[in-house]
């Protein structure tokens, strides 16, 4: 058999890129479905997409002495109160991580991508809605306080619920503002504000969000910030991880192709990019996805030229 000596560094480069993406993947599904409503744990994975050496056990033992720190200061203020009530337990969650900690949104630079990594976010005490969201679960959870997230349009809120949680029940908080607690009316402000007239508002949108969702949802946000920033093998990592969440999406699907085709792995974007058309063509289609598959079917044409020509 004839040697075939080294592999080229490209190859090795893509073996090593394919390595990380299922671990990340991997990595990620193990952290969605393991017990327990934790978020932290997926949390720290998607930041490995950045941060790809990333050692999660000092950020978990960072979390557990600042629920710790917590539950001293929710006890504290209940003892100076006299109340025990939800509003007063988030009242003295607030003190210690907007107060003493000072942990404050990042509006300045709200793009950043490491607002989205929580090891940033609790490094550099800031972040955006729903990384801000997730230390302020995580953290009230270590406390004794549960706290659930709130998948709102356009920014992510909380709801801290007494006693045993109840449909549409219980405190709504931004940690984003400092634990503003947030009455219906802001709510509709809050909506109206980041999203116009493009969604009623309704108490549905309040709903208690899945830890699949929480998740998701991040993803979704670093996504749009690597595209934006044409970071595509970055993209395209998170793209696998929403496909190992979500498998029957459609966009990710498509995403994927794109991405593909954009980093030049031009088999890889046609295999994606021709089960989209397959699985696209089984639903009604209005004229914005009629033009969008047009266009892609321009693409699978090119990447069929150029798949043939290299074999």
């Amino acid at each position: 058999m004839r040697s075939t000596g080294s592999a080229p560094a490209s190859r090795l480069r893509d073996r090593a890129m394919h390595g990380t993406r299922t671990d990340l993947v991997e990595a990620i599904t193990a952290a969605s479905n393991a017990p327990g409503g934790s978020l932290a744990q997926a949390a720290l994975v998607i930041a490995r997409v950045e941060y790809p050496r990333l050692d999660p056990e000092p950020y978990l033992a960072m979390l557990d002495a600042m629920g710790e720190a917590a539950r001293r200061s929710i006890a504290q203020h209940a003892e100076s109160t006299g109340s025990t009530s939800a509003a007063a337990c988030v009242q003295g969650l607030n003190k210690y991580l907007f107060e003493e900690l000072g942990f404050v949104g990042n509006r300045k630079q709200y793009e950043d991508p490491r607002n989205s990594c929580l090891n940033e976010v609790l490094e550099r005490r800031t972040g955006i809605p729903i990384t801000m969201s997730v230390v302020y679960m995580e953290v009230a959870r270590r406390a004794g306080l549960r706290v659930d997230g709130v998948n709102f349009p356009g920014h992510f809120l909380v709801r801290c619920c007494e006693g045993k949680p109840r449909k549409g029940a219980g405190l709504i908080i931004d940690p984003f503002h400092a634990g503003a607690l947030l009455t219906e009316h802001d709510c509709r402000m809050l909506l109206q504000r980041h999203v116009g007239d493009e969604v009623a508002f309704s108490k549905s949108l309040l709903a208690t969000a899945t830890r699949p969702q929480v998740i998701s949802r991040m993803l979704l946000n670093l996504k749009r910030l690597y595209v934006h920033m044409r970071s595509f093998p970055q993209a395209r990592d998170v793209t696998e991880m929403l496909l190992a969440l979500t498998p029957s999406s459609l966009s990710e699907l498509r995403d994927r192709g794109l991405l593909a085709y954009h980093l030049n792995d031009f088999t890889a974007a046609l295999r994606d990019l021709q089960a989209y058309l397959k699985l696209a063509s089984m639903s009604e289609l209005d004229d914005d996805t009629r033009e969008e598959q047009e266009q892609i079917w321009e693409h699978v044409k090119t990447l069929r030229r150029r798949v043939a020509a290299m074999n």
